[in-house]
């Protein structure tokens, strides 16, 4: 009995990275947000790369949380060329966790 259940978590830990977040729903929310005007993937554009956020973020038990205020606050952000202009706030929250979710799986 003992085995079932443990197989049974197990294989439901298991399944949380895949259900963790929904990449072509992430893809929608960066077109819908216009995100990708400043920001890419794997290239520095105006904003930097997802890929460098989710280092910045890698381990960090409080990336979401810290993402989320970013995303919902409109910080000033200092620009590569020492601009600074503050960031748009995210109009859909619920799409923004998913987002966010897959940011940090990068």
């Amino acid at each position: 009995m003992t085995s079932i259940a443990t197989m049974a978590l197990a294989g439901a830990f298991l399944a949380l990275p895949a259900a963790a977040q929904d990449a072509e729903a992430a893809q929608k929310f960066l077109k819908a947000e216009n995100c990708t005007k400043c920001h890419s993937v794997d290239k520095t554009k105006k904003g930097p790369a997802y890929q460098k956020v989710a280092g910045k973020y890698k381990g960090k038990s409080d990336a979401e949380a810290k993402l989320e205020t970013f995303l919902t606050t409109s910080p000033k952000v200092k620009l590569d060329d020492g601009s600074e202009e503050e960031h748009k706030v995210v109009k859909d929250k619920g799409a923004m966790h998913n987002f966010i979710k897959w940011v940090l799986a990068l």
